[in-house]
C-alpha cells in the first residue's frame, strides 16, 4: 500500500501534507523520517489533514524533529493548497480545526497554476512565556548583544520577538537556540527590525525545526509587538528570507501570502 503525499511551501517555509482517515500511531516517526533532508524527501514540517465528526477537517502539525506544534500560518496556507488541489478547485473557504482553536482560510487561484494567495485567522497574541532567568539578555551573554528590547507572545505557539538593527547580522545558528533553551518548553525566536513604514524585516528560529525561511506565526505575532511598541499601524508587510507576508491586526490577526505546489509523491504505508 502506498500513502499519497503533497509538498507544498509558504515563503519556502516548507510542508509535507497527508490527507487521511485517521492520524497515524506512528506519525512522529512518519514526521522524523520524512522531513529529512538528507534522508528522507526533506522539509520544515509534516501535517495531517484528518476528517472531523462534524463533517469538516483537522490539521495536526508535527515540525521535522517529530514535535507537535499547534498552529502555523505558512502551514495553514499550505494545508488549504493541499485540500483545494485535493477537491479540484482553484478557490476555496475552509474552516480548519487545530490545536489552537478553529482558523478560517480564504484561498484565491493566481495566474500560476501551481501558486494560490490565502489569507489564514491566526486568532489573538496573548502574552508568551516567562524565561527561566530573570535576566534572559544577561544570561544569554555575548550572542544577543545587539538585541536592544525583547518581548514574547504566543498565538497558540510561543514566540520570543527580539529588535535588532539588522537581522542579517545575526548568527541565528548560535543566538537562536540559546535564547530558546531559557523557555522551558522552547520557543520561536525571531530577530526583527523596524525596516520602513509600517515594514519588519525578520529572521527566524523555529522551535523543533531550526533555520527557516519565513514563519508565519511569528510574523503576526512580531508584527502586534512592534504595534504595541508604536513602531507600526494595522497593516503590516513582513518581510522575511522566503519573501513578504501581509499581517492585518484591525481585529482578529490575519495573515495573506502565497503557497505553492511543489510536488506529489507516493510512499510506502506501513
Amino acid at each position: 500500500m502506498v500513502l499519497r503525499l503533497s509538498k507544498h511551501h509558504g515563503l519556502g517555509n516548507d510542508f509535507l501534507v497527508a490527507l487521511v482517515d485517521h492520524l497515524p500511531l506512528d506519525a512522529v516517526t512518519r514526521a522524523v523520517t520524512w522531513c529529512d533532508r538528507r534522508t528522507g524527501i526533506g522539509a520544515d514540517g509534516l501535517l495531517f489533514g484528518i476528517p472531523t465528526r462534524s463533517g469538516g477537517i483537522a490539521m495536526r502539525l508535527l515540525n521535522s524533529d517529530g514535535s507537535p506544534a499547534a498552529i502555523s500560518g505558512n502551514g495553514l496556507r499550505c494545508f488549504a493548497h493541499a485540500v483545494a488541489r485535493d477537491r479540484g478547485i482553484a478557490a476555496l473557504d475552509l474552516d480548519v480545526e487545530t490545536p489552537a482553536g478553529v482558523r478560517r482560510c480564504e484561498v484565491h487561484a493566481t495566474d500560476d497554476p501551481n501558486t494560490i494567495v490565502a489569507t489564514v485567522e491566526m486568532g489573538i497574541v496573548c502574552p508568551g512565556p516567562d524565561p527561566d532567568v530573570e535576566d534572559l539578555m544577561a544570561a544569554v551573554g555575548a550572542s544577543v548583544t545587539a538585541v536592544k528590547r525583547w518581548e514574547t507572545g504566543d498565538i497558540g505557539n510561543p514566540h520570543v520577538v527580539c529588535e535588532v538593527d539588522d537581522p542579517n547580522e545575526i548568527d541565528l545558528l548560535e543566538a537562536g537556540p540559546s535564547i530558546e533553551a531559557f523557555f522551558s518548553e522552547g520557543a520561536n525566536v525571531h530577530f526583527v527590525s523596524h525596516s520602513g513604514f509600517n515594514e519588519l524585516s525578520v529572521r527566524v528560529w523555529e522551535r523543533g525545526a531550526g533555520v527557516t525561511n519565513a514563519c508565519g506565526s511569528g510574523a503576526a505575532v512580531a508584527a502586534e509587538i512592534f504595534r504595541r511598541w508604536g513602531s507600526v499601524g494595522d497593516n503590516v508587510v513582513v518581510k522575511m528570507p522566503g519573501g513578504e507576508a501581509l499581517i492585518d491586526l484591525s481585529g482578529p490577526v490575519t495573515l495573506t501570502g502565497p503557497a505553492t505546489h511543489v510536488a506529489d509523491l507516493e510512499v510506502p504505508d506501513v
